[in-house]
């Protein structure tokens, strides 16, 4: 016999083994006759047998099937679904905790249990590599809380790497769950106390009531007063997308929310039947657009005001660095400032028809009449201008190929638009793309445990950064716009998501002109995803989320290329060489278009 019969004659033992602790730890003997019916497959429920190739892959193996077999006898999927958190964030923490709690109720039932879910936590935790671990910001939550909960009810000793990743967020954990761990562990076998708690907990920790207020007040613009039809519509698309190996993750990982990136259900200020209809035909054009765009889950992703990302110290030192920068630019800067300024204020004076027969009296022209009483009376009439209510959005890259003078340029003008605008009461808002990691995250860490199904689709952690809202006073965001230098902040960038979101904000705004200004250095790029979809795949769906923009809406898109012709993707694109024209060139592009108004097709 050769080495492959050997081999494939050991993965058949192994998957009868296998089959066989399935039925015996999750009692269910339906599903047991249902994998030995399919023997012959190469996959079982939870991985395929062609990559069980060394030691690690069979301790994988082992515990992975003990964890879905304690899911399947301990976790029941409705008690789980009752008490799920509605933020994004809280969702991924208490997806961890209902995992913990399953499975250390089987490390009490069988020792064989305990050491094989053991030697995989210890080999995973052994594997972690991180590049640099100098801040809180390079250790996501949802790594931390999983190792915080490990140690906690599975007492697996971290090395000296995984308990430095631990630190940043071990007094966040310690403060809000740790006093209530006693609780936690006698109600092991009672999920819904268990659950009930872990959400309550959640709800309350300091690191999410941001999230929470931005998630009310988004929900709130929507006008949405029907959630839990939401929730099911969210569900049914992603059972449609995931393949058989996420539908396993769905209840215990939580079903990803997509409704950020869908246009309301509930249609605003249809005045005419006309109205409503466009906005209609725009609901199921922009779906459409998204039918071939793949997100293999987005429950990683973060949508933040900026001052979350730091401390009021260091934003308050980043912005004197911007300072610092601004005092070279300051001649450019008022001329620039000045220069729109006077063009807006122009639009927004008063007007006057003269020498009409009615209206108010002209008193300029009474020295006419006093010299000659035969003159008669003059009078004048107030003009009706054309100057809308108008509200910007500025969207600006935040890669790591902005890194450096073009993130210092972007900034500055955005610093300068945003004065200057306000001085003019035109609304702007300013937000900011980028990824929470290189390399996929925890993204790809769940699309690898998931045994990387083929063109999954976008594979990295998104971060939606919201600097300064359309309504805050720049004064009051100020020190936000410094956080664009922040080291460590700038990584990948996927711009057709990024567009979506900024379109879905302005949309709802009631300003009857609405402007969207992306500054960018080129194409969208994410090297995790386009390393496992084709290399076109998220200029595809930027190509077309502009075309919707600028073709079935009503909003003003305009681009800005920093070293780089973005024309292919905008209709209304500059080319810049160098960032020193940016300042110019921005304020010329809004200057252009409140000379001219888009016709609305």
């Amino acid at each position: 016999m050769n080495n492959s019969q050997k081999g494939a004659n050991l993965k058949e033992k192994l998957k009868q083994a296998l089959s066989s602790t399935y039925k015996v730890i999750s009692d269910n003997i339906e599903n047991n006759e249902k994998i030995e019916k399919n023997q012959s497959s190469k996959k079982f429920e939870f991985f395929e047998f062609d990559n069980l190739n060394t030691k690690s892959d069979f301790i994988k193996a082992r515990a992975e099937t003990d964890s879905s077999a304690l899911k399947k006898k301990f976790s029941n999927e409705e008690i789980y679904k009752k008490n799920l958190p509605s933020n994004t964030s809280c969702k991924s923490l208490y997806s961890i905790a209902e995992k913990i709690r399953y499975e250390a109720l089987g490390t009490q039932m069988l020792k064989g249990i305990n050491k094989n879910l053991k030697d995989n936590y210890n080999q995973i935790i052994n594997f972690k590599r991180k590049d640099q671990l100098k801040t809180k910001e390079d250790v996501s939550i949802v790594e931390a809380f999983e190792l915080y909960m490990l140690k906690k009810f599975h007492n697996i000793e971290l090395n000296s790497l995984t308990n430095k990743m631990l630190d940043f967020w071990k007094n966040d954990f310690e403060t809000s769950v740790g006093k209530h761990i006693d609780y936690l562990k006698s109600n092991l076998e009672n999920q819904n106390n268990y659950s009930s708690k872990f959400s309550e907990i959640l709800k309350k920790m300091d690191i999410f009531q941001n999230e929470d207020d931005e998630t009310k007040e988004e929900n709130q613009e929507d006008g949405q007063n029907n959630p839990s039809n939401d929730d099911q519509q969210s569900e049914s698309e992603d059972k449609k997308d995931q393949n058989k190996e996420q539908e396993t993750q769905a209840s215990l990982d939580s079903d990803y929310d997509i409704d950020e990136y869908k246009l309301d259900e509930q249609l605003v200020d249809t005045d005419s039947d006309k109205q409503s209809n466009e906005q209609v035909i725009q609901k199921k054009d922009l779906n459409n657009l998204n039918l071939d765009y793949k997100i293999f889950t987005n429950q990683f992703d973060e949508i933040t005001k900026a001052e979350n990302l730091e401390s009021f110290d260091e934003s308050v030192k980043l912005r004197k660095t911007l300072d610092q920068q601004l005092i070279g630019f300051q001649d450019v800067i008022t001329k620039l400032a000045n220069k729109l300024q006077r063009q807006l204020l122009a639009k927004q004076n008063r007007a006057w028809e003269f020498d009409l027969e009615e209206g108010l009296l002209d008193s300029s022209k009474l020295p006419r009449i006093i010299m000659d009483p035969y003159n008669s009376l003059s009078f004048k009439k107030e003009k009706d201008l054309d100057f809308k209510d108008t509200v910007v959005t500025l969207l600006i890259d935040n890669s790591g190929s902005m890194r450096g003078r073009p993130i210092t340029i972007a900034a500055i003008c955005a610093d300068i638009l945003s004065r200057t605008l306000e001085r003019c009461s035109v609304k702007v808002e300013i937000l900011g793309f980028t990824t929470k990691n290189w390399k996929g995250g925890q993204s790809r860490e769940l699309w690898n445990k998931y045994l990387k199904p083929k063109t999954p689709g976008r594979l990295n952690d998104l971060r939606h950064i919201i600097y300064k809202g359309a309504d805050t006073h720049w004064r009051q965001a100020k020190n936000n716009l410094g956080l664009m230098l922040k080291e460590g902040l700038l990584k990948e960038n996927i711009d057709g998501e990024a567009i979506l979101w900024a379109y879905n904000r302005i949309k709802k705004r009631k300003e009857e002109r609405k402007i969207l200004m992306v500054i960018s250095d080129g194409a969208p790029v994410d090297d995790s995803t386009l390393s496992v979809n084709s290399g076109d795949f998220l200029e595809k769906h930027l190509k077309k989320m502009v075309k919707f923009i600028e073709n079935k809406s009503e909003i003003e898109i305009l681009a800005i290329g920093i070293g780089h012709d973005v024309s292919r993707y905008y209709d209304k694109a500059i080319k810049i060489t160098d960032v020193n024209e940016l300042g110019d060139v921005m304020i010329s592009q809004l200057s252009s278009l409140f000379d001219t108004k888009k016709k609305f097709h």
